[in-house]
C-alpha cells in the first residue's frame, strides 16, 4: 500500500481505513436494526429530504468549518487560516484530516446517520435535523441581512 500511496501522491490506505470504517458502520447499524426489528421507512418523505439535505449541509460545514469545533479537527490538520465568516481554513496533514476538514467529505457520514436515525429513533432524528435547518436558514438570514446593510451604505 505505501508503494501506492508513494505512486499516486495521496494517502491511500488510509482512504481505505476511512471507507472500511464507513462500509463498517453501515453494516454494523443495518445488523443491529435487523436484531431489534426496526424496518426502514416505506418512503422517504419531501419533508424528511428537505430536513436531512438542509441540516447535513449545516453540520457538515459546522463540523468542517467551525472555529468551535477546531479542537475536534486539530489533531488531524494545520491551522491555515480564516476562510470566511465564523470559518476556518485548515490544511489536512492526513487522510482522516481530508475527511474531518472537508464539508462534502462529511456531509457522506452525516447524512448516512440521519438515515440511520430515521430508522432508529425518527422524533429525535427530525428534531435534531429540524434544529440543524433552522440554523442554516437563520445563516442565509444573516448573509442576506449583512448584504442589504453593505448596499444600504
Amino acid at each position: 500500500m505505501t508503494e501506492i500511496t508513494e505512486e499516486y501522491g495521496r494517502p491511500v490506505g488510509g482512504y481505505l481505513r476511512i471507507m472500511a470504517a464507513y462500509g463498517g458502520a453501515v453494516t454494523a447499524a443495518v445488523a443491529l436494526a435487523a436484531f431489534l426489528g426496526k424496518k426502514p421507512p416505506e418512503r422517504v418523505g419531501v419533508l424528511d429530504l428537505f430536513l436531512m439535505g438542509v441540516s447535513t449541509h449545516r453540520l457538515s460545514r459546522t463540523l468542517a468549518k467551525d472555529s468551535v469545533t477546531s479542537p475536534l479537527r486539530a489533531p488531524f490538520t494545520r491551522f491555515k487560516g480564516v476562510s470566511g465568516p465564523a470559518e476556518l481554513k485548515e490544511e489536512p496533514r492526513s487522510a482522516m484530516g481530508e475527511l474531518v476538514a472537508c464539508p462534502f467529505c462529511l456531509a457522506q457520514w452525516i447524512a448516512t446517520a440521519y438515515a440511520a436515525g430515521l430508522v432508529f429513533a425518527p422524533r429525535v432524528t427530525r428534531l435534531a435535523g429540524s434544529t440543524m435547518t433552522a440554523v442554516a436558514v437563520s445563516d442565509w438570514l444573516q448573509f442576506g441581512y449583512a448584504k442589504l446593510m453593505k448596499e444600504a451604505e
